[in-house]
């Protein structure tokens, strides 16, 4: 599998790094998708026998590996790496260079990319910070179609690549594989305890954190994570799939999208449906695509009720509500896109309000019979996009009311921005 290989922080380049690993390695899956959603050129060597080890790595046997191996263009390799390491080996693991910025962005989806394009274009000194790869959910998108200004479509990791390079051209601080943990509003500030244990300081904030992908919430469902059942699209392992069984679970565009994109590789592809219809959660062009395609079936009133396996997932039981009956597929493929829990699980201790979903309120949606929170301090009523705590806002899918899109995640990154200079010129 192949992609273009781009520093996050420098210019070009046009080598690419090799992954080996054994089949159904989840560690192994881990650096796929990492890669894949980094836009990082990579090859997938699958070894099975120690003759593959000799001949590719010039070990003698499996069991002398700790897997998976990976090894970059000068011929370093590392074994058994995290993503971490291999973030830190292509020089991507920053240290921040200031005590305190003007805004600080969590999350580099859509949303949080476009506020810091506008954000350091503008002047404000800006860092983004993202725990895993620039992108969030729209980066494991295979083609992206309803984007303006793209009339073939665009890969989402593509489109979040171009985001970053415009970002960083503009002077945006970027600091991948970090993560909040905790945050306090005083002194106008936000200050955010990391989890690597440092501290981030800023006199703005946007969060745009996303969503993460709905559980099965089945018994048994960590056995085979990663080692069959995976979360999100799986554009990583499409070419794995050829001539497979593949299961997509959800009904909305990532998962139509998915069931397209594995319907070129894989021998047949099912698509698990809670509801009765499409028409409500999927764009038009996609159910037309995905009912006159040979290959793709649609179970409708279904739901994944049971996984089978030793060490890998082998076999799925589907229950079909509408029949009162239970179907078991053989598969080694089950990619779950239904609907998301928001991150924001940092904001449970803080003044910001969340609706039960976990959402977080912005603007005329925090009055209540049309008085404001207790803790909202100012005498100005919140800005749009503007949380319960000043100075912090929200922006895309985290956002309680949001459209699930990447062109309205868009558009609200780049209007928090508005807000924030508003914020900054009254303190």
């Amino acid at each position: 599998m192949m992609t273009k290989l781009n520093y996050p922080n420098s210019a070009k380049h046009q080598s690419q790094v090799r992954l080996y690993g054994q089949p159904n390695l989840a560690e192994a899956y881990e650096i796929r998708d990492f890669l894949n959603r980094s836009v990082v050129e990579f090859d997938w060597v699958e070894l099975t026998s120690d003759e593959d080890c000799h001949r590719e790595l010039g070990f003698a046997a499996l069991n002398d590996l700790r897997l998976p191996v990976v090894e970059f263009p000068d011929g370093t390799r590392l074994f058994a790496p995290t993503v971490r390491d291999i973030a830190q080996r292509l020089g991507w693991v920053a240290q921040p260079r200031f005590k305190e910025y003007d805004l600080s962005i969590y999350g580099a989806g859509p949303a949080g990319l476009s506020a810091a394009v506008y954000a350091a274009s503008e002047g404000l000194r800006t860092v983004l910070i993202e725990r895993q790869a620039v992108g969030g959910q729209a980066g494991t998108s295979s083609l992206i179609e309803n984007y303006m200004g793209f009339p073939e479509g665009i890969r989402g990791a593509e489109l979040a690549e171009r985001a970053r390079q415009q970002a960083v051209k503009f002077g945006v601080e970027l600091l991948l594989l970090r993560e909040g943990i905790k945050a306090e509003f005083r002194n106008n500030r936000i200050y955010v305890d990391m989890a690597d244990g440092s501290k981030m300081i800023a006199r703005t904030n946007i969060c745009a954190t996303g969503v993460e992908y709905r559980r099965l919430n089945l018994p048994n469902e960590d056995r085979f994570l990663n080692r069959g059942l995976f979360y999100g699209a799986g554009v990583s392992e499409a070419s794995m799939c050829r001539n497979q069984q593949v299961l997509v679970v959800g009904g909305g565009n990532s998962a139509g999208q998915a069931v397209m994109h594995f319907s070129q590789y894989a021998k047949q592809v099912t698509m698990i449906v809670r509801g009765s219809t499409l028409a409500a959660t999927l764009s038009k062009y996609l159910i037309d695509r995905i009912l006159n395609t040979a290959n793709v079936e649609v179970l409708f009133n279904a739901q994944v009720t049971g996984l089978v396996g030793e060490g890998s997932l082998q076999q799925v039981e589907i229950t079909d509500y509408s029949e009162n009956s239970v179907r078991t597929i053989n598969t080694q493929y089950l990619f779950i896109c239904i609907g998301g829990v928001p991150n924001t699980e940092w904001a449970k201790d803080t003044n910001i309000v969340r609706d039960e979903a976990g959402y977080l309120i912005t603007g005329s949606d925090l009055l209540k019979n049309g008085q404001l929170p207790a803790c909202w301090s100012l005498d100005r009523d919140p800005y749009f996009l503007e949380t319960s705590v000043p100075g912090s806002f929200a922006a895309g899918d985290v956002r309680h009311g949001s459209t699930k899109r990447v062109a309205s995640a868009v558009g609200e990154g780049a209007m928090a921005v508005t807000f924030v200079h508003k914020f900054l010129a009254e303190s």
